[in-house]
């Protein structure tokens, strides 16, 4: 049997190629992983009012109704202020759930999600609302 030394010292390079190649990927795979979960985050702020006197059993509970509006911003750039957007998601709420007679929005939840990647901002405004009908 002969062997062939050039051959495996030949291997032997390649074996250790592919391992450094295989650290540096890693290391590579890594860094950006790393740097996606830095600049992909998201939060979330809501406050919650009451706009309806609920004290006395003279009404009942007909639904619960939302409305949404949401704007992307590449570099901080080209969007509404957030007061605008709270403004839209209120007119979407009363365009899609108009009151009838004796009606009202009751425990008003403003919620804020603001999500974030690379260089786009997200930001989404939800305004929820229960309905309410008073009985005469």
């Amino acid at each position: 049997m002969v062997f062939n030394f050039s051959k495996n010292v030949e291997l032997i390079e390649v074996l250790k190629i592919k391992k450094y190649t295989m650290k540096n990927s890693k290391g590579i795979i890594a860094l950006v992983s790393l740097s996606l979960f830095i600049t992909n985050y998201a939060s979330h702020i809501g406050s919650y009012t009451s706009s309806a006197s609920l004290s006395s059993p003279n009404f009942r509970y007909v639904k619960l109704v939302k409305g949404e509006t949401e704007i992307s911003k590449i570099l901080g750039f080209v969007g509404l202020s957030t007061e605008a957007l709270v403004s839209d998601a209120k007119i979407n709420m009363f365009q899609n759930y108009p009151l009838k007679d004796n009606q009202a929005y009751a425990n008003i939840s403003v919620d804020f999600k603001n999500s974030n990647f690379l260089v786009v901002k997200k930001t989404k405004v939800t305004i929820t609302a229960d309905i309410v009908e008073f009985i005469k």
